[in-house]
């Protein structure tokens, strides 16, 4: 509602008519897009908020969150993510709960610190979750009873980094990026390690925080390509990395490789089948992009940013069909 103010002049009051008209009138802001637009589930705790963004920018589904680093469309059209670290939920399109797993109270952690940062449905209805603080991946079934747990390496033991984005591999193995440890290990069945990155610090000094200031090597995400190459998201050390079986890394985008964007936490990679690649940008403020998609030279083709619905803790990134 709008209060009357009073004019000494009547021209006043019509200009301020005018303003309040523009200003009602004014639809809300939504994302921003630059190339081909898409589809594109994302997430952000400081605005608590998970949503799919149609390509014209509008929210076509949403529901609050809490801390949140993860989060899948299944194939049902289902959404599975967390309400925190350790409640992961499946929520259908009228935002029914229709599986939920309380990680704090489950298959042994009632009483000790856990979090859950990521998780992975598969096609016989199990469920991936990697467990920081246990320092274990665990599949469970639609029940929650366990079924296998792998033992993982933990170096740098924390309830809170032992683990971000965790994933089951075409060859069986699971390809977890162990964030404390800075190192992409692949486990077998077994939990015995067959491969494993360090992410380099590259010279740098290790420097405290989450923006485009800080460094690190705090790897968030890994993906294994079907060249036997592995992608990784190289987190708060702003990078992006294609390394081979050796170890050697054969291409590479640094935080200021890219004309007009600056990386800060480098979250979520994928390699597109056009040899393309997503990236997510997070921690890097309004005035940066929050997912960019770029061409084996370097070069953006595409970029998302909707700081009014996600914010500058957007770590959900996904382009959905």
């Amino acid at each position: 509602m709008l209060w009357p103010i009073p004019m000494k002049n009547p021209a006043d009051s019509i200009t301020t008519l005018l303003l309040a008209a523009v200003i009602v009138s004014t639809p809300a802001l939504h994302a921003e897009q630059t190339g081909t637009a898409r589809r594109v589930l994302a997430a952000d705790d400081t605005t608590g908020h998970l949503g799919i963004v149609a390509p014209d920018g509008k929210l076509e589904w949403e529901t609050k969150v809490g801390a949140i680093h993860d989060a899948q469309v299944l194939p049902n059209g289902n959404i599975l993510f967390q309400q925190g670290w350790t409640h992961i939920v499946e929520m259908d399109h009228d935002k029914k709960t229709v599986w939920e797993y309380d990680a704090s109270k489950m298959n042994g952690n009632d009483g000790r610190k856990v979090e859950v940062h990521s998780f992975q449905r598969f096609e016989d209805g199990t469920t991936l979750i990697s467990e920081s603080g246990p320092g274990r991946l665990i599949v469970v079934d639609g029940e929650g009873k366990l079924q296998r747990e792998i033992k993982l390496k933990v170096t740098h033991p924390s309830s809170h980094s032992e683990t971000r984005l965790a994933r089951r591999i075409a060859n069986g193995n699971y390809l977890v990026a162990q964030e404390s440890d800075g190192f992409v290990r692949e486990y077998d069945p077994s939990g015995t390690i067959v491969w494993e990155f360090e992410e380099p610090l590259f010279g740098h000094e290790r420097k405290e925080g989450h923006g485009p200031e800080a460094f690190g090597n705090s790897v968030f995400s890994a993906v294994r390509l079907a060249t036997g190459n592995t992608l990784i998201g190289g987190g708060n050390g702003h990078c992006v990395l294609e390394v081979n079986p050796a170890g050697e890394i054969v291409w590479k985008i640094s935080q200021n490789d890219l004309p007009g964007v600056t990386l800060a936490w480098v979250t979520r990679v994928e390699r597109l089948p056009d040899g393309n690649t997503l990236i997510g940008n997070c921690h890097a403020g309004p005035d940066q992009p929050q997912f960019i998609e770029v061409t084996p030279d370097k070069k953006v083709v595409w970029t998302f940013k909707d700081f009014t619905n996600f914010g500058n803790s957007t770590t959900v990134q996904m382009v959905l069909k």
